[in-house]
């Protein structure tokens, strides 16, 4: 999927027109309207504006995954951060160890 397909799905989702999200980026429709046929490429700025406007990743708009909200440290709780925290200090073969530990556990 493109990029600005994702814009489309976006707002169609929101239901906003071409016109209101050219407005809330401080464009012209027209201008708005070349983005989401990948007429012309966006800037970055206004993806973040738009990342920030839907609640989703810039990731997501990108089309670089599929989850909405991404993993940011903002979308993590204690547990969580504590959890990669630690993950990311252990050699590969204690990672591999987890990471089998928990599919066991996933299965049950």
């Amino acid at each position: 999927m493109y990029f600005y397909q994702r814009l489309r799905d976006l707002r169609e989702d929101f239901d906003k027109t071409q016109k209101e999200i050219a407005d809330y980026l401080g464009i012209v429709s027209t201008q708005y309207q070349r983005y989401e046929s990948g007429k012309r490429e966006i800037p970055y700025h206004m993806v973040i504006s738009l990342s920030k406007l839907y609640n989703v990743s810039v990731d997501y708009i990108s089309g670089i995954t599929n989850e909405k909200t991404g993993l940011s440290k903002n979308s993590l709780d204690d547990a969580e951060i504590l959890l990669v925290t630690n993950f990311r200090q252990l050699d590969s073969i204690s990672k591999g160890r987890i990471l089998e530990r928990i599919d066991m556990m996933l299965k049950k």
